[in-house]
C-alpha cells in the first residue's frame, strides 16, 4: 500500500431530518428508503471518516504517514486533512448558524472540555478546536440566507412589514447588534405576540402558493407550516428570515461563508467544502440547542453584500476553480469531453466525486469511475483521467 497513492473512497451518508429522500441515493446508486439522506461526507473527520477501498479509515491512513499523504507543507501546517467535503440535499430549511474563528474555536473547545461536557452532549457548542469557513457550489437552483441586509434594505423591511415596525427604533438606536440581541433574548410570549399576526397573514398566502421565493414571507410561511408546534410557540428564527439577505444561486454559482457570517441553507442541492470541523452556533429555525450569549459573541454585526462566485477557468478551460481566502481548502469542477483526458500531479491531497459520466483514472492504481464514485489521491500522485462519455468531477484539494 505504501507506494500506492490513488484509492476508491467510501464516504458516509448522514440522515438528518432536513434532508431529501432521493437525490443522494440516486447519486450514489443506493436504494431509496424512508430515511432522509441529508449529507454525504467525504473526508477524515473523526466522527465519520471515509474508508479507503472500503476498508481503511482515511484519518488512520493519514495519521500513519502524514508527510507522504498530505505533503510536507500541509503536514507541518495542519497535521491532518484540513477539509471536509460534502454533498447536501436540503429539503427543509436548516438552522440559522454562525461558525467561530479558529482562536475562538480553540478557546471554546478547551473550555467545554475543562467543564467535562461530553462531546456528544446536545448542549455542547464546540465539537473540535477548528474554525469552519465554507464554500458551497450549487448543483440545482439553491436558496440560502446569508448575512445581514445592507442598512437601507433592512430599514425598508422594518417599515414595510407591519408586525416588525416596533423594532425599527431599536435598529435606529442600536444598529444590527441591538436589533438581533433584542429578538434573540426576547421572552417567548413576546416572540409569539409579535409573530402570531405575521404568521396568520403569511401562512394562507404560502399555502395558496402565491408567494415568490425572493420574498421572506415565503420562507417564514414554510417555517411556520413545517413547525410541529404550529402557532403555539413561534420560532424566533423567523425574525432572521426578514433581517438577512435571501440569496439565489444557479447551478455552478458558489457562495463563500466566512467565520461570523450568519447563514442558513433553505432549499436545493449543493457541493460544500469546509475546514475539517463540526462547530456550529445556532440562531433559530431549529429544535436544537441555542446558546444566545455565545451566538452574539461570534456573529458579525455588519451589512453583507452577497457575492456570487463564478469561478476561474484553468487547465485549458477544463477546470473551473473557485478561489477563497481560506487556506484549508479549494473546490473545482472538472469537465472532460468524451474521448478527452485530464492530467495532473497533486500538490496536496485530493478528493473527487463523479457527478456524471464514465471515465478511467490511471496513476499508481487504475480506477474505473462512474456517477457517484469517490476517490482519494495523496500528495505527489500523477494521474490521467480519460473520459468515455462527457464526465463531470468535483474536486477538493488544498490551494
Amino acid at each position: 500500500m505504501s507506494n500506492r497513492k490513488l484509492f476508491y473512497l467510501n464516504g458516509k451518508v448522514q440522515h438528518y431530518a432536513w434532508g431529501g429522500f432521493t437525490y443522494i441515493p440516486h447519486l450514489l446508486g443506493l436504494p431509496v428508503s424512508d430515511k432522509p439522506c441529508a449529507e454525504y461526507w467525504m473526508g477524515a473527520h473523526q466522527s465519520a471518516p471515509s474508508l479507503l477501498d472500503g476498508t481503511q479509515p482515511l484519518n488512520e491512513y493519514i495519521a500513519a504517514q502524514p508527510v507522504e499523504v498530505l505533503g510536507p507543507q500541509a503536514a507541518a501546517r495542519f497535521g491532518e486533512l484540513p477539509y471536509l467535503f460534502k454533498i447536501l440535499d436540503v429539503k427543509d430549511m436548516l438552522s440559522i448558524q454562525v461558525h467561530p474563528t479558529k482562536p475562538e474555536a480553540e478557546k471554546g473547545f478547551a473550555r467545554e472540555n475543562a467543564e467535562g461536557i461530553p462531546l456528544n452532549a446536545p448542549h455542547r457548542n464546540y465539537k473540535d478546536a477548528n474554525h469552519k469557513p465554507e464554500i458551497m457550489v450549487a448543483l440545482s437552483d439553491f436558496w440560502l440566507l446569508h448575512g445581514f441586509l445592507p442598512e437601507e434594505q433592512l430599514r425598508k423591511v422594518l417599515q414595510d412589514v407591519p408586525e416588525l415596525r416596533s423594532l425599527a427604533p431599536i435598529y435606529e438606536k442600536e444598529s444590527y447588534y441591538g436589533l438581533y440581541k433584542t429578538v434573540m433574548e426576547m421572552p417567548q410570549e413576546n416572540v409569539n405576540q409579535l409573530l402570531r399576526p405575521l404568521a396568520e397573514r403569511v401562512l394562507p398566502a404560502y399555502e395558496a402558493g402565491t408567494l415568490s421565493k425572493n420574498d421572506p414571507a415565503f420562507w417564514a410561511g414554510r417555517a411556520i407550516a413545517n413547525d410541529p408546534q404550529g402557532m403555539a410557540n413561534l420560532d424566533r428564527g423567523i425574525f432572521s428570515i426578514y433581517f438577512f439577505n435571501i440569496v439565489y444561486a444557479a447551478p455552478g454559482d458558489a457562495v463563500f461563508q466566512d467565520a461570523g457570517i450568519p447563514h442558513a441553507y433553505l432549499e436545493g442541492q449543493n457541493a460544500e467544502l469546509m475546514a475539517n470541523s463540526d462547530n456550529v452556533l445556532r440562531g433559530g429555525l431549529t429544535p436544537k440547542h441555542i446558546d444566545v450569549p455565545e451566538l452574539l459573541k461570534h456573529t458579525r454585526f455588519e451589512a453583507v453584500h452577497p457575492q456570487i462566485m463564478k469561478g476561474s477557468k484553468m487547465h485549458g478551460g477544463q477546470e473551473q476553480v473557485y478561489h477563497t481566502p481560506a487556506p484549508d481548502f479549494e473546490i473545482s469542477t472538472i469537465h472532460i469531453a468524451a474521448g478527452q483526458s485530464y492530467t495532473h500531479t497533486t500538490t496536496g491531497p485530493e478528493i473527487w466525486i463523479v457527478l456524471g459520466g464514465e471515465a478511467v483514472a490511471k496513476g499508481s492504481a487504475e480506477l474505473n469511475l462512474q456517477k457517484g464514485h469517490t476517490a482519494f489521491a495523496a500528495f505527489g500522485e500523477s494521474y490521467r483521467i480519460t473520459a468515455d462519455t462527457p464526465t463531470v468531477i468535483f474536486k477538493a484539494t488544498i490551494p
